[in-house]
């Protein structure tokens, strides 16, 4: 029988949670992402730029080929495909359309995909091109029919579907208005059926004019943080991949709730992670013979007669004053069931009230939903409630207390809705997005004491100079200018296997300081920084001195951890319920000295044995 170790969840399930949280796994997918690139293939696009600036075809190949990685690296299960039009020759399903060159189908982006837009880049690739596909005639409502065909012809739940247009022509037709009606009725149909489709345009002589046709065509901005449909054409590569990388991942919520305001009174909220942690991808285990990926399966059987048990038959058990209390399934998931998820508004605080040492874990934001909140008593857009909220509570310099349920069957935690402003830079562009931080605050239980370890305490004038120190090494900090050498290493040599490269790629370790610049900035200010610290002559290179070992330490045995607390503590613990706060080696050399024998080392093991033979 299974034993019920907590009334929540375990340590493991404790942890699971957290990792789940800070890194917005948690969110059920309900489908694949799904972007087709649809890219012109007219002999403008082969252009070279001046000053031996590549070709639009080109840059528009490297965009395609990153996006591919991302999405290889980030997720592999998403659906990507390459359409070309324009072309003189024509490839397609069922070849029912002229000049649509259809080169990936709709399908998970791999190896051999990278390989090919490889083999479309440089000078080389753009004959390969030029012999493969060709430049012909131009029916934009051909291509984005085929399109729409290669989304008809996929049987899986696709939860978001984007199409990109790659172009620097803003009249591809020439004037012929037949063509461009063709093309915007079909780019309506697109997107009836939930299609949206973006524009990046690239430079041309004369500049690329988007109301002529394109204004039309393209998807208005889902909502007010979306990059929209931008004016200026793409000049460089790097803005080229800025706008694609906005674009081409859809923003997934955590969680979907109502922050409730008072009786009645209920905003639809997002979460949002702003910050995920880069992590390994786990290894899959493989069948060594097809290659396959393995799935396990987990059962579980009577110790005594081995017949199959069902899930109905399998009930949780917790001991209370010495019984086996044993409990039903449903029974152990309403006995977890708080309340329903959402956020309920308990009061405001000044934000001097709100300490460093409270952030525990990081930070989710806080967004408004744009649809109402359905069976609320007073409907009101959420989006002018949520910012009214913001607006005072930055006005008035306090953060909002709530408790927040993020899913069904989570305990509750108490958060701090902390204000942020929108920030832009020069050219418009949104920076730092309006909402609310939301900090999970500690409880009680959470904080320990600790005995802080005594140095010698700092002169004032050895404090004037570390502060001269570190004021010439302040720069500005930005998280994502450092990327992780051991995970961009590992992606490299799984790049390099994969596309049968003959070495991975050199990674630039951007964490290793700079010496050189470090010491032309400092200067002296190091020799005198340890003139002012360091005794006279002192070397921090030199090996120490070893210690002898004393005849009491018996040759150098390791010292064990000694126990903390008595029997009687022991006893006064386990009455209150809290050995829990004990550290595994205190429970471990606790139940040495009291000849407690435990069925295994695990921390609730510890607990269990030592409440066994104190408890009776």
């Amino acid at each position: 029988m299974a034993e019920w170790n907590a009334f929540y969840r375990n340590e493991d399930e404790e942890e699971e949670q957290e990792e789940g949280e800070q890194s917005g796994e948690s969110y059920r997918i309900t489908g694949r992402d799904s972007l087709v690139f649809l890219v012109d293939a007219s002999k403008e696009m082969f252009i070279k730029g001046e000053d031996g600036q590549p070709s639009n075809f080109d840059m528009t190949m490297q965009v395609v080929r990153s996006v591919y990685m991302s999405k290889i690296i980030s997720s592999h299960r998403d659906l990507v495909a390459l359409v070309f039009y324009g072309t003189e020759q024509s490839k397609n399903p069922r070849n029912s359309f002229k000049h649509v060159y259809v080169y990936h189908d709709l399908d998970e982006p791999g190896a051999k995909r990278v390989q090919d837009i490889d083999s479309l880049r440089g000078e080389k690739g753009a004959q390969l091109a030029a012999e493969t596909m060709g430049s012909g005639e131009t029916s934009l409502g051909d291509a984005l029919w085929c399109c729409a065909n290669l989304y008809s012809d996929i049987k899986l739940r696709l939860s978001h579907k984007r199409l990109m247009i790659f172009t620097c022509r803003d009249e591809p037709h020439g004037g012929d208005s037949v063509k461009d009606r063709q093309a915007r009725t079909k780019a309506g149909d697109l997107k009836e059926t939930g299609v949206v489709i973006d524009l990046m345009h690239l430079m041309k002589p004369g500049g690329f004019n988007v109301s002529l046709f394109f204004c039309d065509v393209i998807s208005p901005p889902e909502d007010e943080s979306e990059l929209g449909l931008q004016e200026e054409p793409c000049e460089k590569l790097d803005d080229l991949q800025k706008r694609v990388r906005a674009k081409e991942q859809k923003k997934r919520a955590m969680a979907r709730l109502n922050l409730c305001l008072g009786e009645g009174l209920n905003v639809a909220v997002g979460i949002y992670a702003t910050a995920v942690t880069a992590r390994k991808p786990s290894a899959i285990k493989l069948y060594r013979e097809t290659n396959e990926p393995v799935r396990s399966k987990t059962r579980t059987f009577h110790t005594q007669t081995g017949s199959l048990l069902l899930p109905s038959e399998i009930k949780k058990a917790q001991v209370y004053g010495k019984k086996q209390i044993v409990m039903e399934r449903d029974e152990v998931d309403a006995i977890k069931k708080f309340d329903d998820p959402g956020l309920l508004l308990i009061g405001f605080k000044p934000m001097e009230k709100l300490k460093l040492h409270h952030h525990i874990q990081p930070a989710v934001f806080l967004y408004p939903e744009e649809d109402q909140v359905k069976g609320s008593t007073v409907f009101l857009c959420s989006a002018c409630l949520f910012s009214a909220l913001l607006k005072k509570c930055s006005e008035r310099n306090v953060f909002a207390l709530c408790r927040c349920i993020a899913r069904r069957n989570y305990p509750p935690r108490f958060a701090a809705l902390v204000p942020q402003h929108e920030e832009v830079d020069e050219g418009n562009a949104q920076i730092t997005p309006p909402g609310f931080n939301v900090i999970y605050l500690p409880y009680a239980d959470d904080f320990r004491t600790l005995d802080p370890p005594h140095y010698p305490a700092a002169s004032q004038v050895q404090v004037d100079k570390m502060k001269e120190i570190i004021s010439k090494l302040r720069f500005k900090y930005r998280s994502d200018a450092f990327e992780n050498p051991v995970i961009q290493q590992h992606y490299r040599n799984l790049e390099a296997l994969a596309l049968d490269m003959m070495a991975p790629e050199d990674i630039e370790d951007l964490i290793m300081p700079k010496v050189e610049q470090i010491d032309s900035r400092l200067g002296p200010l190091v020799d005198e920084f340890k003139d002012l610290v360091y005794p006279e002559n002192y070397n921090p290179e030199s090996k120490p001195a070893a210690k002898r070992k004393t005849a009491d330490s018996g040759g150098g045995a390791e010292k064990k951890p000694k126990v903390e607390v008595t029997e009687d503590e022991l006893k006064v613990h386990v009455q209150n319920g809290t050995l829990a706060k004990l550290t595994v080696p205190v429970l471990k050399e606790a139940c040495k000295q009291f000849g407690v024998r435990t069925a295994g080392t695990k921390k609730q093991e510890l607990i269990d044995a030592l409440v066994a033979r104190l408890g009776s």
